[in-house]
């Protein structure tokens, strides 16, 4: 693809904002940052948008905003009689100036606009769609990415990330515009006078966090005294987070000071991803000073929580499945104990997070089902349950990626909710006189040590991208009998809804398409093969199963060596 013409078209429209143009003017000479910037336009998905921030088609600027939004307005204004959104935005550079864009496009278009006045929550944004009945909504964020990305989530008028029918018809909507001659602005404080675009008040914020509070399981008579570092990694969980806890009950915080305050450049925590050691760095040194018992750290737009807490060994971190699968039990105990359990009770889980959720589900009589990979469709089933009134039976949703939700509230995974419901369950077991380690390991000595890890490997650019590309085919269409020495009994491919066993039977996959494989191997081994939908990487989900944790980690160190194998050895 030649892409300097197009390099030339952008040199040019963007003569009036400096940051852009001299960003542009700087590269001129430099085929490969501008082939970089160029060779595509940012990919409209399921969740929206999401790229590094900077100058071009391949990157998160105001015009690319500004398209998105034109495109999103024309689809709204073709779906709904009167169309309406919700607007909120998290800490990441210029979070505000691309909502305040996206209110502006949206104003132009006729479309009514409710923002929230300051940064808020991802959940929040979800709430605020139903609670003020819009027919759609948007959230600037990169969630945990680095502080050079930024993005655009979508949602539908159900509170739920956009469905893929859906993205496929704004895309068509955005092919369709030219972002310098087509997208139509209103100044922001005109469409404020106009009373077309809106502030989102406190009171939706207090009736989010008060049904937040319908999801607590935990009895008044036990103490919340418990000793907490939390730390919102300068993202939007300093709004919600030590508010919903307080208010329950849970006052001993200590926040550390270096990432208290919103910051999108995350000076202490360059990836600033709860499931990554590294981010909760900063939190565990507090911890240690302070001598807490627990440490939270939610993502930059406060929809992931990493967790953890003080042992032996100084502090412990659980991960996501680990932590699911305790929430999993503890919620389906308390709710036993509470007799607020549903007659025929729903729990919803990603096909990538571990299928010991599978056993605790079982032995509580709680329906698991199985969705894609995304939170969004964990809300889909919300969703379903609600249109058959029976939205009461859905108690608790999680996926490996550290994302809970135990309410149905909200339609996405919701880190004030599970921080809230982390601390009563912390709380319930110190006053039975244990940990949650050794909880996990009761957990674990009852269903089996699962073992799980994750592998994310980076494609950057439109040479890693062919290279992933070519990666995923040579698994789909050049299958193996076997994995590390552990046969293949069933390979599920979903983007062509099929699952073919070992022994030659087919059965059709009853999900949504997606560019997604699923290799099932003896003795109950798992490893699952997706490209992300939101970054340039391919991640390899591995699950083990044995009698001890020895036996399931030497599976998964086996496994993960013969995937890196390949990865390496492929061209």
């Amino acid at each position: 693809m030649d892409c300097f013409p197009v390099y030339q078209t952008w040199l040019k429209a963007t003569e009036g904002n400096l940051e852009l143009n001299r960003e542009l003017s700087e590269i001129r000479e430099n085929p490969e940052a501008i082939e970089d910037r160029f060779y595509r336009e940012l990919e409209f998905g399921t969740g929206g948008l999401r790229g590094v921030l900077g100058a071009g088609s391949n990157r998160m600027n105001v015009y690319t905003v500004g398209k998105a939004t034109q495109g999103y307005s024309s689809y709204l204004k073709k779906n709904f009689e009167k169309p309406s959104v919700a607007i909120a935005y998290d800490s990441r550079i210029h979070s505000d100036l691309f909502a305040q864009t996206a209110a502006e496009v949206f104003a132009a278009n006729g479309v009514q606009v409710y923002i929230y006045p300051k940064l808020m929550p991802t959940p929040s944004l979800s709430f605020a769609v139903r609670d003020l009945a819009c027919t759609g909504g948007i959230v600037i964020t990169a969630s945990h990415n680095p502080a050079k990305y930024n993005g655009y989530k979508v949602y539908g008028s159900d509170g739920c990330q956009i469905t893929t029918e859906a993205a496929k018809a704004i895309q068509g909507e955005i092919d369709a515009v030219d972002p310098f001659q087509d997208v139509l602005r209103m100044g922001f404080n005109i469409g404020l006078k106009e009373k077309i675009i809106s502030y989102i008040g406190e009171d939706t914020v207090k009736r989010y966090l008060q049904a937040v509070a319908t999801a607590s399981v935990l009895p008044e008579n036990v103490s919340r005294d418990v000793a907490i570092v939390y730390t919102p990694l300068n993202g939007t969980g300093i709004s919600c987070v030590p508010r919903c806890l307080k208010e329950h009950g849970f006052i001993n915080i200590t926040i550390p000071d270096e990432q208290k305050e919103p910051d999108g450049n995350f000076p202490t925590c360059p990836y600033p991803n709860p499931e990554i050691r590294e981010a909760l760095n900063v939190g565990l040194a507090w911890a240690e000073k302070t001598g807490s018992d627990l440490l939270l750290a939610t993502d930059p737009d406060c929809d992931r929580v990493g967790v953890a807490v003080k042992s032996q060994e100084g502090y412990t971190l659980i991960n996501g499945n680990e932590m699911g699968v305790l929430l999993l039990d503890f919620i389906c105990k308390m709710r036993k104990a509470n007799e607020t359990m549903p007659e025929v009770p729903v729990a919803v889980k990603t096909i990538v997070t571990t299928p010991m959720a599978a056993r605790v589900a079982e032995h509580y009589g709680v329906e698991l089902r199985d969705v894609l990979t995304g939170f969004k469709f964990i809300g889909e089933q919300i969703g379903l349950l609600e249109q058959e009134g029976q939205a009461e039976r859905y108690i608790f949703g999680f996926e490996e990626s550290y994302g809970y939700l135990s309410g149905s509230f909200v339609r996405d995974k919701d880190a004030v909710n599970a921080s809230l419901i982390i601390c009563e369950m912390f709380a319930w077991y110190r006053s039975q006189g244990k940990s949650l380690l050794e909880v996990l390991d009761e957990l674990y000595h009852r269903y089996g040590f699962y073992q799980s890890r994750l592998l994310t490997l980076d494609f950057e650019g439109a040479i890693g991208f062919a290279k992933m590309q070519r990666l995923m085919d040579r698994l789909r269409n050049e299958p193996s009998e076997e994995i590390g020495g552990y046969a293949v009994t069933a390979v599920g491919d979903y983007q062509n809804s099929v699952l073919k066993w070992a022994d030659g039977r087919q059965e059709e996959i009853h999900l949504p398409k997606s560019h997604v494989l699923r290799f099932f191997l003896a003795n109950g081994l798992e490893a699952v093969v997706r490209p992300s939908g939101t970054e340039p990487k391919l991640k390899i989900y591995i699950t083990t199963i044995g009698n001890t944790k020895e036996e399931s980690c030497a599976a998964a160190d086996k496994l993960t060596k013969i995937f890196l194998q390949w990865t390496n050895a492929s061209e």
